[in-house]
């Protein structure tokens, strides 16, 4: 076995115990309870969960997706982030290899999963990650110059300033909130990170897989189309897309808009 490939079986392992700690800010942050005590328990009987039991995906698989005191279901949202996460982190380790690139971006895909399923479940993007984000973010480009400085504070300025402009032009139209602080807080700290060419780019990947996944959820599920569907999952959707096929990306846009 090569070092190569050493390496790479690491990435996927480190992103698997990643998503698994994952799990237990998903759970908390919106419960405003410590990420690190007490320990991780069954949400349905309290049963401390021993390390045996917390191997990312092979435990849920022993015990066939049940609690081994109360035998109640446990979510399959557990194993999925973990191996979501397992795979961004393979997939970030191939492009970049083991540099700091491949870590600063392995933090920064992490704290999307969080707050995208934070804002799936609850529809509220918390602060507690995403102001610090855009911070870590703006002096990532001032250490590392993996991005200018003044690219990565236009994205923010430009990423939180955009959505902002769009909230209020609809609160005035229609006398309602059509976007939350959270998800401007989310763009301005996507731009921090990217750049500000990737924001507009974004914005419209992330408007057009809401229209069709958004407007498709609400028609299998028969809810009315006023009924409020979080917005920070796309924009997620559209910064992995951006991050992972960046070129194809500004092609198709050079191509069609001329920009």
């Amino acid at each position: 076995m090569s070092l190569n490939d050493i390496t790479t079986i690491f990435s996927f392992l480190l992103g698997l115990a990643i998503g698994s700690f994952l799990n237990v800010c998903i759970y908390r942050i919106p419960l405003k309870k410590s990420l690190v005590h007490p320990p991780s328990s069954c949400p349905q009987c309290g049963e401390r969960i021993r390390f045996y039991d917390n191997i990312p995906i092979i435990s849920y698989i022993v015990l066939l997706g049940r609690c081994r005191r109360c035998g109640k279901p446990i979510s399959i949202g557990y194993p999925l982030v973990e191996l979501i996460t397992g795979l961004l982190s393979l997939f970030l380790f191939a492009r970049y290899g083991l540099n700091h690139q491949y870590f600063l971006l392995l933090i920064f895909s992490a704290s999307l999963i969080v707050i995208s399923i934070i804002d799936l479940r609850h529809q509220v993007i918390p602060d507690i990650i995403s102001l610090p984000g855009i911070v870590l973010g703006l002096l990532i480009s001032l250490i590392f110059k993996d991005i200018k400085w003044y690219d990565s504070l236009i994205g923010a300025i430009a990423g939180g300033g955009i959505l902002y402009i769009l909230a209020e032009a609809y609160f005035l139209l229609t006398g309602k909130d059509g976007m939350g602080g959270g998800d401007i807080k989310l763009l301005a700290m996507i731009g921090a990170w990217m750049g500000w060419k990737a924001i507009l780019k974004i914005i419209l990947i992330s408007s057009f897989t809401g229209i069709i996944i958004g407007g498709s959820a609400l028609l299998l599920t028969k809810k009315g189309m006023q009924t409020k569907i979080p917005f920070g999952p796309f924009l997620v959707l559209g910064a992995f897309a951006y991050l992972f096929f960046k070129q194809p990306i500004e092609l198709f846009f050079k191509y069609y808009f001329y920009f």
